[in-house]
């Protein structure tokens, strides 16, 4: 799996990410959505990487994802940042074009 970050949403991630050292982590999100299944496809910063998350490539900050939750994202990813919010995106489509600053550091848990 890979993750592209435009140059844009490069330099909005610098400007949130924490003086720690933080990981990217691509996320389904299902809270509040009913079941497993449906969700919405996000990026959030983590603290601590967990045994279950897999590396995906991308050359500008360690990024992760749940190894049970990849069957949710493409196999190339696009992130990119228009009008203030973050969108990711594949060739098949756009995932979430709707990713707030504040939702990547909502909490910045230890997930």
């Amino acid at each position: 799996m890979e993750l592209l970050i435009t140059d844009k949403a490069w330099e909005e991630l610098q400007t949130i990410q924490s003086q720690t050292s933080l990981y990217l982590l691509l996320w389904y999100d299902t809270e509040g959505c009913g079941c497993g299944v449906n969700g919405m496809a996000t990026i959030r910063f983590v603290k601590q990487r967990q045994p279950s998350y897999k590396r995906v490539f991308n050359p500008r900050i360690l990024t992760f994802i749940e190894e049970q939750q990849e069957i949710f994202f493409s196999e190339k990813l696009t992130l990119d940042y228009e009008q203030g919010l973050f969108r990711l995106k594949s060739h098949e489509g756009i995932l979430n074009p709707f990713i707030s600053k504040q939702q990547l550091t909502r909490g910045i848990t230890n997930v």
